[in-house]
């Protein structure tokens, strides 16, 4: 089996649990957020949207500098669900294309998270997709389903029924 075969069903299911959270952001108090040191609600859901965009950028380089980011950009919100779930869909529909066109030999090259010149993790490409991309998806996805439980907006299921959907 490639090692895409095993990859792309686990993005599949993280991607479409994801965009039910997504769905469910209230856009009425985008300032929100639970304490002071959080992200507010829309600058969550920005975060949760851009991250498989990550997936074209890990496949197409070597490393990546968290230094040559515009910090401002981290913080762009958008106007609405429609905006938001918009970008997450194209940025989902990018990272499954690459994916599926890398080869086992791709999948195992190595890649570098650095800060400048310091190198922050260093492993196989495949292994930053499920670290780096699906599981820090699925971290922020946990956040997001507190946040919408704070704000009373029903959870949807995410690994079987929730406590709204049972």
């Amino acid at each position: 089996m490639a090692i895409k075969d095993a990859l792309l069903p686990e993005f599949d299911h993280e991607m479409a649990v994801t965009r039910r959270v997504l769905e469910r952001v209230p856009f009425s108090d985008p300032a929100w957020k639970p304490h002071a040191k959080s992200m507010t609600i829309a600058e969550l859901a920005a975060h949760i949207a851009n991250i498989p965009s990550w997936v074209p950028i890990t496949l197409s380089r070597d490393r990546f500098d968290m230094d040559s980011v515009d910090r401002e950009s981290l913080h762009a919100t958008h106007e609405n669900a429609a905006a938001l779930l918009a970008e997450f869909d194209r940025h989902v529909a990018a990272a499954r294309t690459h994916i599926a066109d890398a080869s086992d030999a791709q999948l195992m090259q190595s890649w570098s998270l650095t800060s400048g010149e310091q190198v922050v993790l260093t492993m196989p490409k495949a292994g930053v997709l499920r670290s780096f991309v699906f599981n820090h998806t699925v971290h922020h996805r946990g956040q997001m389903s507190v946040y919408l439980r704070l704000r009373d907006v029903p959870v949807p299921s995410i690994y079987g029924p929730s406590a709204d959907e049972q």
